[in-house]
């Protein structure tokens, strides 16, 4: 396989004609995601609609035991070697960009600033450091020229990062600004499928490395035809650990119940409360772009380093050999979905997800419903492993990447995606994220759940959608508590007879449910806007 390009990405184009009424939900990968028409999951508690989430299952239980996914990893290879500093990395949505403002963010180890520039129309992406004093770019702002300022002095860059404006040198010269100590450092950028990318070399000689490689390219994406909405949130646990993650479809009914209704085993062989089954994953090939693997209902590929997908096998792949004959009154209907997880790598301990699952099916529930009601649900399936995986981690760390395999104990096929992952990046990519030196090898604290786990800062701030609806909400119960207020003080502020004695009465009782119900607001806020605790003992 040749180095990722978009020539060579293979079309994702997979047309499933399903009948109407045998249309069978596909098994949700751990993907915390659910490819059902709604496009999300609304949040299952007892008393609210549960989600309708997947777990990949093979076919047939078999009794006897299978032949484990060989364990052993290459720590060494005379072969290629995946070098990280030649790949596009992902850095946030367009949606989810604010073109009237710069917005810093953290890839494989730089520090960057994202904005829009205005008089070329493209989205730049910057070294997050002002030349003259080192101060972030990212807390300036686009001037009324379009260019990016930093506020600490004033000074002013254009899109291809040359200084155009010093204030503190002298109009009569020199020209100082143009000196090439004065510029910024400009990073290769481009927009695909609705994702800010870039090339992580300023060095001229990659200026047009675009025409080289691309990212990879996903068609469904940027068809009309298919749903194209995407969340994003930062993670508090490295990049191995989430993909791994995400690769892994037998810790959904676990680590999720109570949030994601999983495909259950009939009760004759269902071995617990939760209905775990063993999973037949095969990886089919894995060299130094990756691996594509078959999970029994669909496909799936990841392509190094950051894009990790499953797209849903034809019908006659998926259920065997299915009778293509149909009556006259049965209808057949061409249904296709693909789920993408974007897994960036940020720092030691810290990465960012992005999220897309496209299908040309339920595509008027996302015209109708707004982004941040999706999110809702999709972050709590977040947080319900997140405590999990940030201690995984940890632990992982202790006993060294290198010593994955001898520490962890993966007898089953279930984990085949996931020894794939270790495999490759091992025998390719040096075990780890290649950080270069930034830092020293070991993890941040761990702070208390409540701030590890907020949502606040690690997606709400990030989502267009969702800082829209809190800053709404938060409005709505101000709104509500001067209502409850000033409900009471004319009723209580009235003299005696100028109202009846029902109206007070029925102006004190709005007063009352307006401020319950601002309670309940606020409640609702915290929840899931915030901080939303996750008890696996009562789950």
């Amino acid at each position: 396989m040749e180095a990722l390009k978009a020539s060579s990405f293979p079309s994702l184009h997979i047309n499933t004609t399903l009948h109407k009424t045998q249309f069978r939900r596909p098994v949700f990968l751990n993907f915390h995601f659910n490819p059902i028409p709604s496009s999300s999951f609304s949040l299952v508690h007892k008393k609210q609609s549960k989600f309708k989430a997947f777990t990949t299952i093979s076919s047939t239980v078999s009794t006897e035991p299978t032949n484990p996914p060989e364990p052993a990893l290459e720590t060494h290879s005379q072969g290629e070697k995946f070098d990280w500093y030649s790949q596009w990395y992902p850095v946030m949505p367009v949606c989810d960009l604010d073109k009237r403002r710069p917005h810093a963010k953290k890839v494989i180890g730089l520090d960057v600033v994202v904005w829009w520039d205005r008089n070329e129309e493209v989205w730049k992406v910057f070294d997050d450091t002002c030349p003259h004093r080192l101060a972030p770019l990212s807390e300036g702002r686009i001037d009324q020229w379009g260019r990016l300022q930093c506020v600490y002095h004033g000074w002013c860059f254009n899109g291809s990062g040359d200084c155009k404006f010093i204030p503190q040198a002298p109009p009569e010269g020199p020209p100082v600004h143009t000196v090439k100590k004065a510029c910024v450092a400009v990073y290769p950028s481009t927009v695909q499928n609705n994702i800010v990318w870039f090339w992580p070399n300023s060095d001229p000689q990659y200026r047009d490395i675009l025409m080289e490689k691309k990212p990879p390219y996903i068609p469904e994406i940027d068809d009309p035809s298919f749903t194209n909405s995407m969340g994003n949130r930062d993670i508090p646990y490295g990049y191995e650990v989430l993909i791994e993650n995400l690769m892994d479809p037998a810790h959904v009914p676990y680590a999720h119940h109570g949030i994601m209704q999983t495909q259950r085993p009939k009760d004759s062989v269902k071995a617990d409360r939760e209905g775990g089954r063993p999973l037949q994953l095969m990886i089919e090939k894995l060299d130094i772009n990756g691996f594509k693997a078959d999970q029994g209902w669909s496909n799936s590929k990841f392509l190094p380093p950051c894009v990790f997908y499953a797209y849903t096998k034809p019908v006659n792949q998926a259920n065997g050999s299915e009778s293509s004959v149909r009556t006259k009154k049965e209808t057949s209907v061409q249904r296709s979905f693909v789920l993408v997880f974007i897994c960036i790598p940020v720092s030691p301990g810290n990465s960012r997800l992005i999220w897309t699952f496209p299908r040309n099916f339920g595509v008027w529930i996302d015209k109708v419903v707004p982004r941040w009601m999706f999110h809702v649900g999709q972050n709590l399936i977040l947080d319900s492993d997140l405590y999990l995986l940030h201690i995984e981690e940890r632990k992982i760390m202790d006993v060294g990447n290198a010593n994955w395999h001898k520490a962890c104990f993966v007898p089953t096929k279930s984990d085949a995606l996931v020894i794939g992952f270790r495999k490759w990046l091992n025998r390719y990519a040096g075990g780890q994220v290649d950080w270069r030196g930034k830092y020293s090898g070991t993890l941040p604290p761990t702070p208390p759940k409540e701030q590890l786990m907020d949502r606040y800062w690690s997606h709400v701030v990030n989502c267009r959608s969702c800082n829209i609806a809190y800053k709404g909400l938060n409005a709505l119960e101000v709104v509500l508590q001067v209502v409850s207020i000033v409900s009471i003080g004319i009723a209580a502020a009235a003299k005696q007879g100028a109202i009846s004695a029902v109206a007070r009465t029925t102006m004190v009782l709005l007063a009352v449910l307006f401020y319950a119900t601002s309670r309940l607001l606020a409640h609702f806020i915290y929840k899931n806007f915030h901080y939303h605790g996750y008890d696996h003992a009562f789950r």
